[in-house]
């Protein structure tokens, strides 16, 4: 197996996993795969990750499907501070998840820059065990495409106890009668509950960790909450005891209770009788006696007239369609009150409390308002609420305010000499506006006026103005040129031919950007970003690659070139040591440095002799049906060329 040249770590959230256990809630957590690097960098395709899959030891999870994944690629060297962006994460299959760049091209994993891919909502699987994520990496590398695999490690801890449960406990520590009761507690869904109490038992709903008992305890009651592990049926035990304030007793004893068919005062002889309807008050002589209290709190009272404890105070009768107010005279009485709410009220008139106060009149199609006198009153209010005002004209509190008149085509407003007045206001949410100009609040200010084809945006002195703005959402901008803030910045015009960057003095400029997508570049050269980089000149016949200073040749960096023709001095191998070729002169040939090792050798001509190498020595043959023949080599001199 080849050795990655990725590092691959597994964080997880819980810091330890916990198996899944059938009839538990399922165990779920995050798992972080780090990758890292900590060398040269590494042109990756694509990473793979394969989830082992299943319920035993050695399975992460019985379904990857329930596994929400993400991935981010932080970027630590480029920009001063790092730049982190999304990778892609997409499920391959039912085991594997697959990590490609969002170009889904090559790209560089930088030394120092990482990969997080998160999994979240991993299901446990139920057995305890390692779990080991098979990583698989494809890196391109001088010698082609390159396959790792890594394998990294996830411990699932064998499931902890249930935690017992806690804090069983009433929602009132003291209960008055009527009142309803709730019980609560704090505990793991896991469980299955009961309550307990005095006569009876009740089974708790799953995932429920409330109860209130069908009728509120009439007395002192004590419950118990009994919690069962479904898995190994421990039970847990807890208890909690409800007071009542007035508890209902059978008996009483002393302190426990009275039963008795009336009670009777002791120095005075008032007498309370219990009768199947209630209580009946008797006085000492044996007749219907009075109850005096403070405040009776009661769901009814029958009774003829309610009246003042002296016989000149006001009286309140109860006829069959309400109720009679009267002095203790029998005349019509005055009900006083801070406040009356009421469904309705009828009545001729409303006014204050003097006679000179203003007054109410209810006609049939309203009502008026008047002076005390009977002349129109004035309506004071701080907000009318109204679903309309019919007037002719409003105005402030003085003559010399501000006047709104109506005409039938909208609004006029006005000064309090006529004048046309001005609308003040924060903001105005209107339709539509038609003016000849706005300008700010001096004759200095900016000022926007209207022709036909659109605005014109100028100074107080008239001149053109300068938009200032946070940013411009539109459709097209025409300009003669956009620079930065200052004259110093660079300058962008925009000649026929395209566009022109210029620095603040005129000169060019340069163009900074992370990436330049283009159909085509004219440019008289091409450099790194530093004077000592390499760069690439373009001749009439091709283009030249020189060295950082100078007209010194460089050298091309490549994997593989695919080119017609190459036209060079030398030819070298990739490595120290390799054998070259060296191109001589035209009626020299080539001189071959290290040797030449061949099978058989050629001439240009399929019908040319050729010369086969095999164990016993050397065959000069010619082609003539596979027969070995002599070949006559005639030569001057042994260093000069064949004829």
């Amino acid at each position: 197996m080849t050795l990655t040249a990725l590092t691959y770590t597994i964080l997880t959230d819980p810091t330890s996993l916990e198996a899944s256990v059938d009839g538990r809630s399922p165990s779920t957590g995050t798992m972080y795969l780090m990758v890292t690097n900590t060398r040269r960098t590494v042109p990756w395709l694509r990473i793979e990750v394969k989830v082992p899959v299943g319920d035993g030891a050695g399975h992460l999870t019985r379904d990857i499907s329930t596994i929400k994944p993400r991935g981010e690629y932080t970027d630590t060297q480029s920009n001063p501070q790092a730049d982190t962006q999304p990778v892609i994460v997409q499920p391959q299959g039912a085991n594997v998840f697959q990590v490609t760049s969002q170009s889904g091209r090559i790209e560089g994993f930088a030394p120092g820059d990482y990969m997080v891919l998160t999994l979240e909502n991993v299901t446990v699987a139920p057995t305890a065990g390692v779990a080991v994520l098979m990583v698989t990496e494809i890196i391109k590398t001088n010698k082609g495409w390159q396959t790792s695999q890594a394998a990294v490690p996830v411990v699932k801890a064998a499931p902890k106890e249930i935690p017992a449960p806690r804090d069983f406990r009433p929602d009132k520590a003291m209960l008055d009668a009527g009142e309803d009761l709730a019980l609560s507690w704090d505990g793991s869904d896991d469980f299955s509950y009961e309550i307990r109490f005095p006569g009876g038992r009740a089974d708790i709903a799953q995932g429920t960790h409330t109860w209130s008992p069908a009728e509120a305890p009439k007395r002192a009651t004590t419950y118990i909450l009994v919690a069962t592990d479904p898995t190994t049926q421990k039970q847990h035990f807890l208890t909690t005891t409800v007071q009542v304030r007035y508890p209902v007793l059978e008996t009483l004893t002393a302190t426990t209770g009275i039963d008795t068919p009336w009670v009777q005062g002791t120095a005075n002889k008032g007498r309370v009788t219990f009768t199947g309807t209630g209580v009946e008050i008797f006085n000492n002589s044996g007749g219907l006696g009075t109850v005096t209290a403070d405040k009776a709190d009661l769901n009814g009272v029958n009774t003829e007239w309610v009246q003042g404890r002296s016989t000149d105070d006001g009286k309140i009768t109860f006829p069959q369609d309400g109720l009679d107010v009267r002095q203790g005279s029998g005349a019509w009485g005055t009900v006083h009150a801070d406040k009356a709410d009421l469904n309705g009220v009828n009545t001729e008139w409303v006014q204050g409390r003097s006679t000179d106060d203003g007054k109410i009149t209810f006609p049939q199609d309203g009502l008026d308002v008047r002076q005390g006198s009977g002349a129109w009153g004035t309506v004071h209010a701080d907000k009318a609420d109204l679903n309309g005002v019919n007037t002719e004209w409003v105005q402030g509190r003085s003559t010399d305010d501000g006047k709104i008149t109506f005409p039938q085509d909208g609004l006029d407003v006005r000064q309090g000499s006529g004048a046309w007045g001005t609308v003040h206001a924060d903001t105005a949410d209107l339709n539509g506006v038609n003016t000849e100009w706005v300008q700010g609040r001096s004759t200095d200010d900016g000022k926007i006026t209207f022709p036909q084809d659109g605005l014109d945006v100028r100074q107080g002195s008239g001149a053109w103005g300068t938009v200032h703005a946070d940013t411009a959402d539109l459709n097209g901008v025409n300009t003669e040129w956009v620079q930065g803030r200052s004259t110093d910045d660079g300058k962008i015009t925009f000649p026929q031919d395209g566009l022109d960057v210029r620095q603040g003095s005129g000169a060019w400029g340069t163009v900074h950007a992370d990436t330049a997508d283009l159909n085509g570049v004219n440019t008289e050269w091409v450099q790194g970003r530093s004077t000592d980089d390499g760069w690439i000149s373009f001749p009439k016949e091709g283009l030249n690659v020189r060295k950082g200073a100078g007209q010194a040749w460089g050298t091309v960096f490549a994997d593989k070139a695919d080119v017609n023709s190459v036209i060079t001095n030398e030819i070298h191998g990739s490595g120290e040591g390799k054998g070259y070729i060296q191109f001589l002169d035209q009626d020299k040939g080539v001189r071959i440095f290290g040797g030449v090792s061949a099978g058989w050798i050629r001439g240009l001509s399929d019908d040319d002799a050729w010369i086969r190498f095999n164990e016993k020595g050397i065959w000069v043959l010619k082609n003539q049906n596979g027969k070995r023949e002599s070949a006559n080599v005639s030569c001057a001199t042994v260093n000069d060329r064949p004829a």
